[in-house]
């Protein structure tokens, strides 16, 4: 993926990893987890002229999602998202007592995402796989076909899994859609997950101790 621009931007109080991805040939972007910090991802941006083609969220925690009223705004680009967490986005005043932090802006979703579908970001693009288990609605992005890089949320981790202990989650639902969705992909494709430092689909294959 010669043309790909990626720059992984941790942000808000639980540092969550928003990925901006750009074609570099046509200058559009697709941004993943705007989760708070919204104008250190329009200087991202602006570095690489970068232009917003669609923002779309793993899942609808409110670290994954805080800043994605404002990005909108700013932006004007459409906002998408799995509708099994829209139960799960509309509880934002919950989720902020949870932390005891202040409620964030709700967005307007625009599309809701569904398994298989493909988002398009200039001449590059994004698979969308449901990777329920974390939430209801948790999907992992996908972009290239050979050695492809993995935006998995909070599904996988380098060394762990999501939280399943949360409303809507299931281990027994995440160790599937681990084992199913995204261990059919190569070894040597990237994973860039919610939070925390990158991995491979191979490494965590191999050593990951939630699923030996």
């Amino acid at each position: 993926m010669p043309n790909l621009i990626v720059e992984t931007l941790p942000v808000g109080l639980l540092q969550c990893n928003c990925v901006i991805l750009g074609d570099a040939k046509t200058g559009k972007a697709l941004i993943v987890d705007p989760g708070d910090e919204v104008e250190k991802i329009a200087a991202v941006l602006d570095r690489n002229g970068l232009t917003v083609a669609a923002i779309a969220v793993t899942h609808a925690h409110i670290d994954h999602v805080g800043g994605l009223a404002g990005l909108r705004e700013m932006t004007g680009a459409p906002t998408l998202m799995h509708e099994a967490d829209a139960l799960l986005y509309a509880e934002l005043a919950m989720q902020a007592q949870f932390l005891g932090v202040a409620v964030p802006l709700a967005a307007k979703i625009d599309r809701y995402m569904t398994d298989g579908d493909r988002l398009a970001f200039g001449g590059a693009e994004a698979v969308v796989e449901h990777t329920p288990g974390h939430t209801p609605g948790s999907v992992t992005f996908v972009v290239g076909a050979e050695s492809p890089l993995v935006l998995s949320g909070d599904t996988l981790f380098a060394g762990g899994i999501g939280r399943t202990d949360l409303w809507g989650g299931s281990f027994d639902a995440i160790i599937r859609s681990i084992k199913t969705r995204l261990f059919a992909l190569p070894d040597d494709s990237a994973v860039v997950p919610g939070h925390g430092p990158s991995t491979t689909i191979g490494y965590e294959r191999k050593t990951n101790p939630f699923l030996s």
